[in-house]
Parts: structure tokens; sequence; C-alpha cells
């Protein structure tokens, strides 16, 4: 019996230990693949379709997607 929940704790240690470092690489490659979009990125996308970005324009797109993302959640 001692033997059985020693085996069960050091099982739910080791599972935890290899869920953190397994989700932690996950987030790692994620961002690496999808990198959240900043200002910079707006303003090169604006420009790339023709369009003049002003910072009052920035300002509001990037509230936009904010809000937009809260939404999904």
């Amino acid at each position: 019996m001692m033997m059985f929940l020693f085996g069960l704790v050091i099982g739910a240690l080791a599972g935890a230990v290899a869920g953190f470092y397994g989700a932690r690489w996950y987030m790692k490659k994620y961002f690496q693949d999808n990198p959240p979009i900043n200002e910079d990125m707006l303003r090169t996308m604006m420009l790339q379709m023709g369009a003049k970005p002003s910072e009052k324009k920035l300002n509001q797109m990037m509230q936009q997607m904010k809000v937009a993302q809260k939404k999904q959640k």
C-alpha cells in the first residue's frame, strides 16, 4: 500500500513536470510561428496596401484588434 502511494505521488510529480515543459515548448514554438501583431507590422501592412497610416488610425486599429481578441475568448 505504501509503495503504491509513493509511486502515485512520484508519477503525479513527473506528469506535472513533463506537462509544464511540454506546454512551454509548445507556446514557444507557437509564438515563433505566429508572432502577435504589433504597431510596426500594422504600419507596414497599411503602407503595402497604399494607405498612409496616421498615428490615430494605428491606435484605432490596435484597439479594434484587442476588442476582437477579447470577444473570441
